[in-house]
């Protein structure tokens, strides 16, 4: 960004991926698909202790037509894999998901038949958050790093970096 001056009148001047990148990145809509214990957690993480709020992730949506982070807590079977992939399918681009706990980013103890061994078998994950279940703490950091890493560096005509 700078300041440039013409005809005596000051103008701030910066790349619209810059404008649009700094919205993006302090306004993240999330949607919480909760299957298990770590669903309680993203409670604690909304909650007035944690204060999601503070990082610009306050709205929190339950609605795919209205979200950009899909965040994904808990055990998924694959008797649930059509629906949270018709759920991503329905969010509006850009969109990014973060897996959160053992369970989701990798089947946890559940080697069984009916498990799905990790989301990203499904969905492109962006970020991934280990814990059985993960801290608030390690939530705020993630959804940090996914705010400085991917949101920031995306370009409006769709590709990153």
């Amino acid at each position: 960004m700078g300041l440039e001056t013409l005809f005596g009148q000051s103008y701030l001047t910066t790349r619209i991926d810059a404008v649009l990148n700094w919205a993006r990145e302090n306004s993240l809509f999330p949607m919480p698909f909760g299957t298990a214990c770590c669903a309680i957690e993203f409670m604690g993480l909304v909650s007035a202790a944690f204060d999601l709020a503070r990082f610009g992730a306050e709205v929190v949506r339950f609605s795919p037509r209205q979200s950009d982070l899909l965040m994904v807590m808990g055990t998924i079977s694959y008797k649930q894999a059509p629906i949270l992939k018709r759920i991503h399918e329905q969010m509006p681009e850009p969109k990014w998901v973060l897996c959160m706990g053992v369970c989701a980013c990798s089947g946890g103890f559940y080697n069984n038949y009916c498990t799905v061994q990790g989301i990203d078998e499904i969905i492109p994950v962006d970020i991934y958050v280990a814990g059985c279940p993960p801290r608030p703490e390690g939530l705020l950091e993630a959804i940090m790093r996914l705010q400085k890493e991917r949101v920031e560096k995306q370009s409006v005509l769709g590709s990153a970096g």
